[in-house]
Parts: C-alpha cells; structure tokens; sequence
C-alpha cells in the first residue's frame, strides 16, 4: 500500500462569506462586491435595522455611492448617528440634540460669566481687607506689657513665682 502524500483537501470554496447586517436583514445574496458589507458588519444588525427603518436600503446605498470612498466611513457615521436620533426624536432628530447642546453651552456660559463677577467682587473685597490691615498699627500679640501676669514694669509678679510645679493651679486660664 502506498502512502498518499496529499495534503487534506480544502472545501471547494476556500472561505465561506458572512453575508453583511444589510443582507441578512434583506435577505438578499450578499456578494463580495456588497456596497454595505464593510459599513454594516454581520454581526451589527440593529445598527443597519435602524438606519433601514428611516432612509430605506436603496437611499442608503444611494448616499453611500455619492460620496468619495475615501470619505465614506464617515458618511455611513454620521447616516447612523442621524437615524439612531431620528428614532428617539422624529420630530427635531440630530437637530434637537444639537439645539440642547447650544441651549447648554448658554447656560454654562452664563454660570461662567457669573463666577467670574463673583470672583472679581471677592478679589476685591480682599484687595479692600489687605489694605485695611497694611494701614492699621500692628501690634504685638504676645507682648509683655498686655500679658496680665506682668507687672507694670513687665515683670512676672511674685504672686506667680510662690507656686512650684506640683502646686501650681491646674485651672489657670492663661496656662497652655
């Protein structure tokens, strides 16, 4: 018996095509050559299911063949941006969105002009406060003379050198 040296045979066809989001949907053929296939992959059927139920298979692939290839992944972008804001917003669509978005960027800017006043106010009142205590005398916290358990001459009095450390009164209220 001979030994065959055949390699395992591959199947007449040497790889099965998924058909795209776009013809399962249809189920139509999808060919090798299908417009959608690279735009609506197999597996992302909900996103061409949308898009089908506002413009329709035909007008998309009409818009899709009007556009340079080199711009077309952003033109099917934007076709599935604009029918997935169609479908949660009939009326207004991508526009509605867009018009919330100004409607925000407004507000914003208005909360923003007012926090600028807001800190222009507080800048100068402490401009105001600062020059308030430039012009006012310091005067020293911890000077001798304001410290009442000095005499008049700034001395400690006797009354406060008679205790030791183990009589001295715990409940002074100028000892730390």
């Amino acid at each position: 018996m001979e030994k065959s040296n055949m390699a395992p045979r591959a199947p007449s066809r040497a790889r099965a095509h998924q058909p795209c989001a776009a013809c399962k949907m249809l189920r139509r053929r999808c060919d090798g050559d299908c417009i959608l296939a690279p735009y609506f992959p197999g597996h992302d059927v909900q996103k061409f299911a949308g898009v089908h139920k506002v413009f329709g298979a035909s007008n998309v692939i009409k818009m899709i063949q009007m556009v340079e290839e080199s711009k077309r992944e952003d033109a099917v972008k934007a076709i599935i941006y604009e029918a997935t804001a169609r479908l949660r917003d009939p009326v207004y669509g991508s526009a509605g969105a867009i018009f919330h978005l100004q409607k925000m960027i407004q507000e914003l800017k208005t909360e923003l002009d007012l926090m600028r006043t807001q800190a222009r106010v507080l800048q100068e009142q402490r401009n105001q406060l600062l020059g308030i205590l430039k012009n006012v005398h310091p005067i020293d916290p911890v000077s001798p003379m304001d410290f009442p358990a000095f005499g008049a001459a700034g001395f400690l009095s006797n009354d406060i050198l008679c205790y030791g450390p183990s009589t001295f009164p715990l409940d002074c209220d100028w000892a730390l």
